[in-house]
């Protein structure tokens, strides 16, 4: 939701807040790979129970997945490969951090926050697979009313501030319902498209 409703703007907001990024060139692909890092780093405080630790370096490693695609567009260097490694590491980072955080209620022995968590990985894998698989067929697939910044950013604040088992609920409820909704869209454009070509067929076998 928030992707959809201020994507247009990011960048130009990027570019008056943080003008140093842009004043030399930066391979986006390190800036990626930099956001991997920190997150795995993230990944490892949450198993080790450093919860508020785990949820700023979240919000760290967010900051450079939001920005290498600001700079590759600035500098013109946006590749195929480029999107490709953003969109892939956002699947892996997305399960170190909820691997991070079932482990640590897996030590602290609260078997109903590891089932939860699983929850939320699962549902947080699906949200993402449904659109990756539906836009080989429907472009500018997407929507729902909990995407990957919403997802993200409700862990970081639930870590921060203490509410994280509240964090999860809210997650796990909203990417299952943005799981059922992705797979309604995509029934109902798919079905759109198998009319047209039905209509083309007929039309040319006519």
């Amino acid at each position: 939701m928030i992707k959809a409703k201020f994507g247009d703007r990011l960048d130009g907001w990027i570019h008056a807040a943080l003008p140093f990024l842009f004043r030399r060139r930066i391979d986006p692909n390190f800036l990626t790979l930099l956001g991997l890092a920190i997150s795995l780093v993230a990944s490892v405080a949450f198993a080790g129970g450093w919860l508020r630790s785990g949820g700023v370096l979240i919000l760290v490693g967010g900051f450079f997945d939001l920005v290498d695609g600001v700079v590759a567009r600035h500098h013109g260097t946006s590749s195929t490969f480029g999107a490709f490694l953003d969109s892939t590491l956002d699947r892996l980072v997305d399960m170190l951090l909820l691997l991070g955080i079932l482990m640590h209620f897996a030590v602290v022995d609260r078997p109903g926050g590891v089932l939860l968590s699983g929850v939320v990985l699962v549902a947080s894998v699906m949200t993402s697979y449904a659109k990756a698989r539906a836009e080989r067929y429907v472009p500018d697939f997407g929507g729902g009313v909990l995407e990957r910044g919403e997802r993200v950013g409700l862990l970081a604040a639930g870590a921060i501030l203490g509410f994280l088992v509240l964090a999860l609920w809210i997650v796990a409820i909203g990417a299952t319902i943005t799981v059922i909704q992705r797979f309604l869209l995509a029934r109902r454009e798919m079905e759109r498209l198998d009319a047209a070509a039905r209509a083309d067929a007929a039309e040319q076998g006519g």
